[in-house]
């Protein structure tokens, strides 16, 4: 059971960022099937969507936190000893689902700016196809990679605002604004926890990709459980 809620998250230590990846593998381990179903099923949805091209991914931008606010009432549930269910997948469709869209949009809006913004700074395109890639002269191989760097450095203060947001807006009641900014404050406390965090799932991440890729069956729950983890570590007092 989660304590008193935390506002604005508490700084934790280092070693925390791998203790969220193991408490979430001790999360799957009870219940693996239903774990590795849900994940299966967000996958073929999420294939689905890419299937309508633009609209396609407008819609994984904006739907993104609603899967996602349901996926953190299914950790809830199995935190709380309660079975894990496919319906979970599908929870923020029905709780919260407004908040859950609001920050689904203002991901995709600040997305879009980002990269129109690198785009019109730099002359770049950014949407080029292989063969392009394979014609292009050095100077303008670097000039594209220099674009996706500026973007993803931009792009990081949003991912921040956007981690923790599902799970601020559908556990915690949180509006979606409030939200982002608390998950950004969150994060930025939290700094090298992430880093002992995501160089930990770098190295499972290469692991799972080995056997033809089905290890993400495995790690894919468990990264999806770890946001609640490291939600439940940093938002609510032990």
């Amino acid at each position: 059971m989660a304590g008193a809620e935390v506002a604005g998250g508490r700084a934790v230590a280092a070693g925390r960022g791998w203790d969220w990846i193991a408490s979430a593998w001790g999360m799957f381990r009870k219940q693996p099937g239903a774990w590795i179903g849900v994940i299966v099923i967000l996958l073929i949805i999420h294939a689905a969507l890419a299937f309508l091209h633009v609209a396609g991914a407008v819609a994984t931008f904006v739907l993104g936190p609603v899967f996602g606010g349901g996926l953190m009432l299914g950790c809830r549930a199995a935190d709380q000893g309660r079975a894990l269910e496919v319906a979970h997948l599908f929870a923020g469709f029905r709780e919260r689902f407004g908040q859950l869209v609001l920050v689904g949009v203002l991901y995709l809006v600040a997305t879009a700016v980002i990269v129109l913004a690198v785009v019109f700074v730099t002359g770049v395109s950014i949407v080029v196809s292989v063969a392009q890639l394979e014609s292009m002269p050095p100077a303008a191989l670097l000039a594209l990679a220099l674009a996706i760097l500026f973007i993803a450095a931009l792009q990081l203060p949003v991912m921040m605002a956007v981690w923790f947001a599902p799970a601020l807006v559908a556990l915690q009641g949180k509006d979606a604004v409030p939200a982002m900014q608390e998950s950004f404050t969150g994060c930025l406390r939290n700094v090298v926890p992430f880093v002992v965090y995501g160089v930990a799932l770098f190295v499972l991440g290469l692991l799972a990709s080995l056997p033809a890729g089905l290890g993400w069956l495995l790690l894919g729950p468990v990264v999806v459980a770890s946001i609640y983890t490291s939600w439940k570590d940093i938002f609510t007092a032990p």
